[in-house]
């Protein structure tokens, strides 16, 4: 998918929402999965929810409900809309193919405030 840029974070309050957008540099369209991931602070990288090429998505329990991910293979990008933000989903968030990652781009911070 060669570069990928990912955008849309920012200080939000708890309750709030925002859009994440993920562009490519190249076609995503013969990509099977792609998925977000979040770092937050002092933990792991996880796997917040992953969408296949026919559009099938799969999300953590954790965000479950409160996020899409959708996908535009003709502009190349991958969004994730978050609702009913928590404080827990804080962190920087980051798109890859799934289950297996190339570069990683920079990402984008998320701050939730309570």
């Amino acid at each position: 998918q060669g570069q990928l840029v990912e955008s849309g974070g920012g200080l939000v309050q708890a309750g709030g929402s925002l859009r994440l957008s993920c562009v490519a540099s190249r076609s995503i369209s013969s990509i099977y999965s792609m998925a977000w991931y979040r770092q937050a602070p002092g933990k792991q990288r996880e796997l917040v929810g992953r969408i296949t090429s026919s559009d099938i998505t799969n999300y953590s329990d954790s965000v479950k409900g409160r996020f899409t991910i959708s996908r535009d293979n003709a502009k190349n990008t991958v969004y994730l809309q978050m609702n009913s933000l928590k404080t827990e989903d804080t962190g920087v968030y980051l798109c890859n193919k799934w289950p297996v990652p190339t570069s990683w781009g920079q990402g984008t911070q998320v701050t939730v405030s309570s």
